[in-house]
């Protein structure tokens, strides 16, 4: 749909009447040609797509330089800057708040893989309404470099020596921690990683999305394994993807037993065309198997890895109410005489 501009120009705009530039933020502070502004540019892409509401978005991050990637798009969207390592209970008492916002969390590997690994644990086996992307690059950037949980081993950086220890995987982690939805991609293939955001942004539990992405100043060897060159030679796709909303007619051409349809929450749809191999994202075991199969063969395997639409949410475990817990008037919150005269007789 086009409209006129009041500047005069006519600009696309989607199905709730906003272009692209309403879902953008502040000019990137990242260096030019990090992976991280690839990401945010699919997350702008991404929202606009699904005619994401800014407003009922609220972003959350902790301390990297991922961290500072909320500030780069859905300016109109609310968000908090937390400490390192903690972002996941800033987004646990918000979305427990109001479970009808989105959430929409930027991590490093830094901050999700060690500080923040515990954090990480316990916000999966709650399956927060939450979309977590992970913006991993293997190093500390924003404190000059250094190696961080994720780092391949014998990775040589030239400050920092030689990595003496084996990596995290995070989609792996994911994974044995019951995550609802894990998926990977490399932030050099911009096309997947905005359908897999998509996918996410439907999801009705958390949405684990590890996201390798380079740092073009401190780990930018063509061998490691979180560079451009290495991850472009080395990407083993598991399915091409797409993203199909359901205001929308499916208009996908596809042979026969050649696509797997994956019904989300909100009655979207994602689709993944198979790519030599006949993989089940539903079938968990068989996740576990190709992620330990591609690391042994050290390849970079990406799409969706699994999907889990039937395991509760926070909001269904506690049956939170309709209206949000932080709009509730007190006359509904405070208990009334008669509860507290019978709760202190049961105690006393």
């Amino acid at each position: 749909m086009d409209v006129q501009t009041a500047n005069g120009p006519r600009s696309q705009v989607n199905l709730i009447g906003l272009s692209r530039a309403d879902y953008r933020g502040n000019p990137t502070t990242l260096c030019q040609g990090c992976g991280h502004n690839s990401i945010s540019n699919q997350i702008i892409s991404a929202a606009y797509e699904v005619n994401l509401e800014p407003e009922s978005v609220v972003k959350f991050s902790g301390i990297g330089c991922s961290s500072k990637s909320p500030t780069y798009f859905l300016n109109r969207s609310f968000g908090f800057n937390g400490l390192h390592g903690r972002m996941p209970s800033l987004a646990t008492g918000a979305l427990f708040g109001d479970h009808t916002l989105k959430g929409l969390a930027v991590s490093g590997d830094g901050d999700t893989a060690s500080i923040g690994m515990g954090q990480f644990k316990h916000a999966i086996r709650r399956n927060l309404r939450l979309v977590y992307i992970v913006e991993n690059n293997g190093v500390y950037g924003l404190t000059k470099g250094q190696f961080s949980a994720t780092a391949e081993m014998g990775l040589r950086l030239k400050n920092q020596g030689t990595n003496p220890y084996m990596p995290i995987d995070i989609a792996l982690e994911a994974l044995v921690g019951n995550a609802t939805f894990v998926a990977r991609s490399f932030a050099g293939d911009p096309k997947q990683v905005k359908e897999l955001i998509k996918a996410a942004l439907s999801h009705g539990g958390i949405s684990v999305l590890d996201i390798i992405s380079p740092c073009v100043t401190f780990n930018n060897q063509d061998s490691a394994m979180h560079s451009y060159t290495w991850g472009k030679e080395h990407e083993v796709a598991l399915h091409e993807l797409s993203f199909v909303p359901p205001a929308e007619e499916i208009m996908i051409e596809y042979g026969e037993g050649e696509a797997k349809e994956v019904t989300m929450h909100d009655g979207s749809t994602v689709i993944l065309k198979k790519l030599g191999k006949d993989y089940d994202p539903t079938n968990r075991s068989e996740a576990l198997r190709v992620l330990e199969e591609a690391n042994a063969q050290q390849v970079l395997l990406t799409g969706l890895i699994y999907i889990n639409t039937e395991q509760p949410s926070l909001r269904e475990i506690y049956n939170i109410t309709e209206t949000p817990l932080n709009r509730l008037s007190q006359e509904r919150i405070r208990p009334s005489r008669e509860s507290m005269e019978m709760v202190n007789g049961l105690m006393f």
